[in-house]
């Protein structure tokens, strides 16, 4: 029988070797004649034999090599859980540190400051990926945003609008504003690491406006219009709006200031039988799924190349969101996020 030396096998080929010198013992060979044949001092070979005399055949295993899990590290399982927790239920800013978000470096300031350990910036990595945390887009918030209204909103008045919306047959229409530029730069392009991608755009710049609404029922109405927002042009939607359902109809707007003009206020007065305006809370662009309309579009214009025909733009949009109405899937996913699900 071919052996060969025990100390140049990996854990599989050791654990192997170790059970056929228990093979040999058990055939009444002496351990100094085992030593030669596994490639092994006999004082090893009386050793295995030992153990397995003690514990039988699943001690002849060898352990994990390397150091056991978790040692060496620089922070006590203590003082990792309190950084991590740090991390979730604080901002940056509200512990002093110098930093908008949670970045390595932050977190390295953290455990400097708070546990007085000094870790290079690749171990902090190291520490936030076993501790499930990945880099991440953050969301945009207003310091404005009022939390207590927010949770009005989704706990008492969004679901008693509901509640009258089933009672009355309306639909819920969320709407928003947007504008579309021909020299806005958007999406990502390959290229050569290194050379930047140019994006070819007209010198004077296309510019129009959309006013829309979507429902959780996948439906989508538009309307592009020039220049600023006004009563008249946002009066002039809701009347396009009502020709297009056969009930009620409840809109759901921000806090644009010209949402709350008197001339608005008048028209909804006269057609109250036919419409009604409700207002989500301030500076909670989030909670409105119109707004994931407005990203999609700009997805889909922006994919487009610039014309120097002159309208391309609005036409690119119109084309757009044409094909949008016409996918009521993809209008359906809209409010699937997480802050919109309150509204599926």
């Amino acid at each position: 029988m071919e052996i060969k030396n025990a100390r140049a096998l990996g854990p599989e080929g050791l654990h192997e070797r170790r059970r056929q010198a228990i093979v040999l013992f058990g055939k009444g060979m002496s351990r100094i004649e085992i030593a030669p044949l596994v490639g092994a001092h006999r004082n090893t070979v009386g050793r295995w034999i030992r153990d397995w005399q003690a514990g039988g055949a699943k001690v002849l295993k060898p352990a994990r090599p390397g150091r056991p899990k978790g040692s060496g590290r620089r922070l006590s399982s203590e003082q990792e859980a309190q950084t991590s927790r740090a991390i979730i239920d604080r901002c940056p800013d509200q512990l002093k540190l110098p930093f908008a978000l949670w970045t390595r470096a932050a977190v390295r300031d953290y455990i400097a400051q708070a546990h007085g350990v000094e870790l290079p910036i690749r171990t902090v990595g190291g520490y936030l990926q076993r501790w499930g945390f990945t880099p991440q887009k953050p969301v945009r918030r207003a310091y404005e945003r009022n939390g207590a209204a927010v949770r009005r909103w989704m706990e008492e008045q969004y679901p008693a609008i509901k509640a009258r919306a089933r009672q009355e047959g309306a639909e819920i229409h969320w709407g928003d504003e947007t504008g579309l530029r021909s020299d806005d730069v958007n999406g990502r392009g390959y290229a050569p690491k290194g050379r930047t991608p140019v994006r070819r755009t007209k010198g004077t710049a296309e510019k129009v406006n959309m006013i829309s609404t979507v429902t959780n029922q996948r439906k989508v109405r538009f309307m592009f219009y020039r220049g600023t927002m006004n009563a008249r042009t946002l009066t002039g939607f809701f009347g396009r709006l009502l020709r297009t359902v056969d009930g009620k109809v409840f809109v759901i707007l921000d806090n644009l200031k010209v949402h709350h003009a008197q001339p608005v206020k008048t028209w909804l007065a006269k057609n109250v039988e036919r419409i009604e305006l409700f207002h989500l809370p301030s500076y909670s662009p989030d909670l409105n799924p119109d707004e994931y309309l407005n990203c999609d579009l700009k997805a889909l214009v922006g994919s487009k190349p610039d014309s120097r025909n002159k309208g391309q733009l609005e036409r690119n949009a119109l084309r757009a969101m044409r094909s949008i109405q016409k996918q009521p899937q993809r209008v359906c996913k809209y409010f699937k996020h997480k802050s919109i699900a309150y509204a599926a």
